[in-house]
């Protein structure tokens, strides 16, 4: 059994308060914590959101809600470590590569970094790193807020709603994988584009 499967039976057989908890914690280690980044994110919003529809112990505002708010800290917590922990200790590294690096980092952001926090949330594992790299990388603060807020609204509201949509809806059941790889896809699209872009100028 996979972690995605036992988190979903153990959401099922719970009661509305420790889904709420569950699923709040789950978000916001996920996005919040760099050890885990292997945590199911989209799986289990998706599942959190059938298990609303199927149930009508379950508010879908306050699920959403309670997803939206771990989302946005989570995301929150890795660019305030990222920017006042990361930075300083590499710029204690006395390293050109170390300090190229940062460099880039800081132009990435400086060019692309309100949409890549976007995108960032619906590519698995990378939308555990991009936070704190931002931090590192000096990315304005208020446009951080801004695209953590609208990624959190996106991805974490927008999977779960799927999913309690999907309970009326009988071809959505099963996409969770589907809707998943799409947004990756969509992700590296957007990324090689920006590359072009970016060679051209």
């Amino acid at each position: 059994m996979s972690l995605a499967d036992w988190i979903e039976q153990f959401l099922s057989a719970s009661g509305p308060f420790l889904i709420y908890i569950a699923m709040g914690a789950i978000v916001f280690v996920e996005t919040g914590i760099l050890l885990a980044f292997w945590m199911p994110g989209d799986s289990v919003l998706f599942a959190s959101g059938l298990l609303a529809g199927s149930r009508d112990d379950v508010n879908i505002l306050f699920l959403i809600f309670i997803i939206f708010l771990a989302a946005f800290m989570g995301d929150q917590v890795g660019y305030v470590l990222g920017r006042k922990y990361g930075r300083s200790y590499l710029e204690q590294k006395d390293s050109p590569k170390i300090k190229k690096m940062v460099a880039r980092a800081e132009s990435f952001y400086e060019k692309y970094g309100w949409g890549a926090v976007i995108l960032a949330r619906f590519y698995p594992w990378i939308r555990t790193f991009m936070p704190p790299i931002a931090g590192i990388g000096k990315m304005n603060y208020y446009k951080f807020l801004s695209a953590n807020a609208l990624g959190a609204l996106l991805w974490g509201v927008g999977i779960t709603l799927l999913g309690y949509y999907a309970t009326s809806i009988p071809a959505l059941k099963g996409s969770a994988r589907g809707i998943a790889i799409f947004f990756v896809a969509l992700t590296i699209a957007l990324a090689i584009r920006n590359y072009i872009r970016a060679r051209r100028a």
